[in-house]
Parts: C-alpha cells; structure tokens; sequence
C-alpha cells in the first residue's frame, strides 16, 4: 500500500505541476517528463517490441531532489508516450532515493536494476548504497524484489559511493557493473549472477591512473566491431587544453576483454561528445542488432534557465554508435529521425560562396544539412548561424587550416563558458548534420566523426540561417533544411 500511496502522489504532483508549466523552452522531439526535473536516462531496453527509457526523476520539484524513476515507451525511437512513474523510493535500503541503474529482459520479466541511496551525512557527501531490483510483466507496473538489496555492501575495493549498475547476460550468466570510488581513485567493479539476485564479486574491471577523475559514474560494457568499449562518466578530471572543459566527462576506453580472467587491455580515455550538455550515457542492443545510446541533455553545475518555468532537464535523441577502424566510437542520429520531417527545403546546390548568403526560416524545431568540399575551399573560415532576428545566434564553424570544430553558444543563452571546440580532420569534406529544438542543438559532423550536444536558451524569435566564408570563398555541395514536427503536441 505505501508503494502504491508513494507512487500516486507523485504522480499527482506532477499532474498539477504540467498545469502550472511556461512551455517557452519544452523540447518538440525530445525526451522530457511532463514536468520537474529529469537527469540520467536509466534502463534503456527493448521490451515486447517497444523501446523503454526510464529516467532519474524529481516529481515534486524542478530541482534535483529524492530521485524516482520516470518512463516512457516508443515503437519507433521517435514517438514517446508518457508512462505512469514507475519506482517510488518507499523501503528503508532507498529512503533517500532509488539511484540510477539498467534494465534487461529476464525471459519476457522487464526486470530493473537500481541503486538504493542512503545519506549518512549529505553535507560530506557520505553515502550508504545498495544494488536493488524489480521486476514487471506489463513493463508499467514493477513489484520491488523480496531479495533486496540483492547487493548490499560495497566490494573492499570501493565504498559507500557504489552505484549505477549495468547489467548484460554472456552465455549462461548475467554480469553487472557499477561505478565506484576508493579515496579519490575511480574505478570500476564486475559482478556474476545465474538468476539476477544472487551475486559473486569477481573484481575491479578497469580504474583510473590518477589522471580520470576521483568517481566513475554510469558505466557500461558492450561488444563493439570485435571490440570490448567501457563507457563512463569520470568526475573530477582536470580540462587540457579544449578537452574536458565541463565539470563532469563522459568518455570510454576501447580494448579486448576476456571472461575467464576478467583481463581487460584498454587504450587511453576518449571524450565521446565535444558540447557542453551531455552525460551519463547508457547503451542498449536492439533487435536489429544496433548499438543505441542516450545521453542526459544537461550538466551539473550549470545555466538551466528552465527552472523558471517548472521544468528541467532532458535527453539527447538516440544515437547508433559503431567504431571505426581507429578504435574511435561514431555516433550518428539513429534512421527513424527522418520520420520527424514535414517540409524539405533544398536551399542551394554547387553554390560558391564568397561571403555569407541568408536564407529566412523562423520554425523552432529543424534539421540541417550542409555539405561543403574542402579541396575548392580556399576559406579560413566556413560555417553556419542560426540567427535571432536581432542580436542572437548560435555560431557553428570549421577553422580549415586548424581543422578545428568550434560551437559558440554565448548569444544564445550561455553568455560564460559559451564556446566549445574539437579537432574534426577533414581533408576533403565537410558534413554537418544539426538538430535544433526549442532549447537544444546537436551537431554530428563527418559521419558521427565528432558530436557537439548543447542546451540553448533563445529569447528571440528565429530570423533563419547564415551560411559564411570568412578570409576566402567555399564551396557548397548542398545545404537542405528541414522542419521537424513536434512529437508532445
């Protein structure tokens, strides 16, 4: 009864919170709850032919608070559909939230794996947390697991910061993951299971060297073109340079992986995404045999003008990730996002461009694409703006002798720490692809070669786009624009 008590008030809560919401900055296409606060995408899974993604919640308030598990479901990766909140913390091992985690299909029982939070002392970040499930056959309504805590203590390689599982089956056995730290040393530990509630400790899989970070969070293990890739998000390591400029990192590190000795042989740590907006990542295998990835749309410690409004926090779109033959992971926008077009707009084809050519478009939610070849290009400078129709824009730009991606945000609601850049080597091509909602950009440039995920706040309307060459002229294979619809309408 307490369960069913918890989970009706907050979806109260968020009933009457939807009234009371300014939907000046809510996302046409993205994922977002009804109201209040979201952050990691939690249990993203393929259920009885739907795709599910829960998400850490805050029914009761637009700021980060005891988190719950929000839902939502798709047939398509594209159109999502609001289901009720689906874990309350109400026992004692999650008095103080029921933390992140991942979900799997146990022989058609949607099973979650979650974190239990206790705060022995808030205020020194003093944790006690434990490894929880529960367990669905509708894939709405989930009974939590008698068993709980199936884990109930750290491993003596960690601490009481232990959180985040993921978990997969390998042949005969379920393994899980969670994130841990010792002192200031981030690090990874694995678990084996034959039924999900009984766990053996095998060891830590990977940790830091002293150069990333105090805590890994979100981790996560998969199989990629022969490949075993570790994704996670390290916090506390020192930017260099253009790399790690937000307070938190996502990244992986790539190698080859054996069960029998849990020996994993990996390269160096690689930033996933160059933008300002984007974290705690999870990854899930569809049936069609692609990687998929979701990211959180925000990031600790910043600007979130949607506070104001009785919202915040979001998710990135989808994103199919393969890797290339450099070891380096591409994440390109899952196919199923071209279902968010309505009108094409080819703007010019061949076009040689000697300065900057305007091109009117006000709709809040579109797609770019812009194709320039570099070997006719004699500019310094070449790119995009997206304009307001007075001073703001969002600045997108390729420095061609320095082969350098540069985002600039700073008139569009970032005015501190606006600009972000990332090395993209592109000796012929240029390819952009850009997704903009009412309050996001992402940008994949060159096949997925680098992405750039931000949040912008625009307070004026759109006057459309400005192709630029700065210090010579470009030339522009093609430049087409889409409008998306909007999904939540």
């Amino acid at each position: 009864m307490l369960t069913t008590n918890k989970l009706q008030l907050a979806q109260e809560a968020i009933e009457k919170a939807k009234q009371q919401m300014n939907s000046r900055y809510r996302l046409g296409y993205h994922i977002m709850a009804p109201a209040n606060w979201i952050n990691d995408p939690n249990g993203l899974v393929q259920y009885k032919g739907e795709y599910h993604v829960f998400y850490q919640h805050h029914p009761f308030d637009e700021n980060w608070g005891p988190m719950h598990w929000g839902h939502v479901k798709s047939k398509d990766l594209v159109h999502w559909e609001h289901l009720p909140i689906a874990l309350a913390p109400t026992e004692a091992y999650e008095k103080d939230g029921c933390f992140s985690g991942s979900a799997v299909d146990d022989n058609g029982i949607l099973t979650l794996i979650y974190t239990g939070n206790i705060f022995i002392d808030k205020e020194k970040d003093i944790l006690d947390q434990s490894q929880c499930i529960a367990t669905s056959t509708d894939g709405i309504h989930f009974t939590k697991d008698t068993a709980n805590p199936v884990i109930s203590k750290h491993p003596e390689e960690g601490s009481g910061h232990f959180r985040d599982p993921k978990v997969w089956k390998h042949e005969d056995f379920w393994y899980m993951i969670l994130g841990t730290r010792k002192e200031d040393t981030g690090k990874v530990v694995l678990y084996k299971s034959s039924d999900l509630r009984e766990w053996q400790y095998i060891g830590v899989l990977a940790e830091s060297d002293g150069s990333l970070g105090y805590m890994w969070e979100c981790p996560d293990f998969f199989e990629l073109g022969g490949k075993h890739v570790l994704l996670f998000s390290p916090q506390g390591m020192e930017a260099q340079g253009e790399l790690y400029n937000n307070i938190f990192q996502t990244g992986y590190i790539v190698g080859d992986y054996s069960y029998e000795t849990n020996s994993f042989e990996a390269d160096d740590f690689t930033e996933l995404d160059n933008g300002h907006d984007f974290y705690a990542v999870q990854t899930f295998l569809d049936d069609k045999g692609r990687r998929i990835a979701i990211g959180w749309m925000d990031m600790w410690e910043s600007i979130m003008p949607t506070k104001e409004d009785g919202w915040c926090g979001a998710l990135t779109l989808p994103r199919e990730l393969t890797l290339d033959q450099n070891n380096k992971i591409l994440m390109k926008p899952v196919e199923e996002l071209s279902l968010l077009r309505t009108t094409e707009q080819k703007v010019c084809t061949n076009k040689h461009l000697a300065e900057s050519y305007l091109v009117e478009a006000n709709n809040d939610l579109m797609e770019l694409k812009l194709d320039i070849d570099l070997t006719k290009t004699a500019a310094q400078t070449v790119g995009v703006k997206i304009r307001g129709i007075n001073q703001e824009e969002t600045l997108i730009k390729y420095e061609t002798k320095e082969q350098k991606l540069v985002l600039d945000v700073s008139k569009a609601g970032k005015s501190e720490d606006g600009v972000r850049g990332t090395t993209l080597k592109a000796d012929t091509q240029l390819s952009l692809r850009v997704f903009i909602d009412r309050s996001s950009i992402e940008i994949f440039a060159n096949d997925g070669q680098v992405t750039m995920t931000s949040r912008i706040y625009p307070n004026e309307a759109k006057l459309g786009f400005e192709l630029f060459a700065e210090n010579g002229a470009a030339e522009v294979i093609d430049f087409t624009y889409w409008e998306l619809k909007d999904i939540w309408e």
